[in-house]
């Protein structure tokens, strides 16, 4: 009884946070229009700019009370043998995740008007919430910030506009020692296009050299680039991210979001994910996840 009451309390105060900064820090929120365009969530023209240092929405934030998983990591492993973990972790298959994940302009109009320096972040983590025999630890948490220059663009190709490219600096790691420690840093290349209530966004990277590679084929596995889109239909949002390698090793990992209102701001989440690098940790281990929650943030 004690960890559902612990669990409540925890979600009940993270539901609070985020919808009171949701609709207290972002304009679109406050005029209760549930859907953003890429214009509103860069700032992309003279109508939609808010000025910089102001905290926005980045990615979605949710909680999911439920995820299981069909083939949990009880041993994480790396190609590094001074990166695999001797011995077997009891983890449960049911598990809870949280994803808080926002952004901030910090330089507007930096070439004679034109880009927008944005620094954002993004935590995901994984809680045995209902793991009492391992003392109901945080599995996994990564973190991912990143700095992103963006330039606004208007062109046409397949009847979707072309809004926005840009580049961004990005690190990602999950701040473990040895043997689970695992980060890598990326230049992330970007492009968005919109067409009424889709938006697709489209991402190929390259990973910097590391001389300490915790994780040397993390590439292989979770992917050199992925695609997500976006589409709203009427107060429900559908978001499908896939991820691959652009090799012959042929691996990556596919996800599709399903958030649908339940009152107010709030709205149901349910999440399937299948393949190689759901976190940090399992960036070699393929899994198939399902998870059921809460969003208070979505894309649009």
């Amino acid at each position: 009884m004690k960890q559902f009451s612990i669990l409540s309390l925890f979600f009940f105060l993270i539901a609070i946070y985020t919808n009171i900064f949701a609709q207290a820090f972002d304009p679109v929120f406050a005029n209760g229009d549930l859907r953003r365009t890429l214009s509103d969530n860069w700032e992309l023209d003279s109508t939609t700019r808010k000025g910089t240092f102001l905290i926005l929405p980045y990615k979605p934030t949710y909680v999911l009370p439920t995820r299981f998983s069909t083939n949990p990591n009880f041993q994480p492993a790396s190609e590094n043998p001074d990166y695999v973990l001797p011995l077997v972790v009891p983890y449960n298959k049911v598990e809870a995740k949280i994803q808080l994940s926002f952004k901030s302009k910090v330089i507007e109009g930096l070439f004679n008007g034109y880009g927008d320096v944005w620094v954002a972040y993004t935590q995901k983590s994984h809680w045995q919430v209902y793991n009492s025999d391992l003392s109901r630890p945080f599995r996994e948490t990564n973190y991912e910030p990143e700095v992103i220059l963006n330039f606004p663009t208007k062109f046409k190709l397949l009847g979707f506009e072309n809004k926005m490219i840009g580049i961004a600096l990005n690190h990602q790691s999950n701040g473990r020692i040895v043997p689970l420690s695992r980060s890598w840093n990326r230049i992330i290349f970007h492009t968005a296009f919109e067409k009424q209530n889709w938006q697709v966004y489209i991402r190929p990277w390259l990973r910097l050299k590391d001389e300490e590679d915790e994780n040397p084929s993390i590439s292989d596995y979770t992917g050199r680039g992925d695609m997500t889109v976006i589409h709203s239909k009427g107060k429900h949002i559908f978001t499908l991210i896939g991820r691959h390698s652009l090799n012959k090793s042929n691996r990556g990992n596919i996800q599709l979001d399903w958030a649908f209102p339940i009152k107010g701001y709030l709205k149901g989440h349910l999440q399937l994910f299948e393949g190689y690098g759901e976190t940090m940790i399992d960036y070699n281990h393929k899994q198939t996840i399902v998870g059921l929650g809460v969003s208070l943030i979505e894309w649009m």
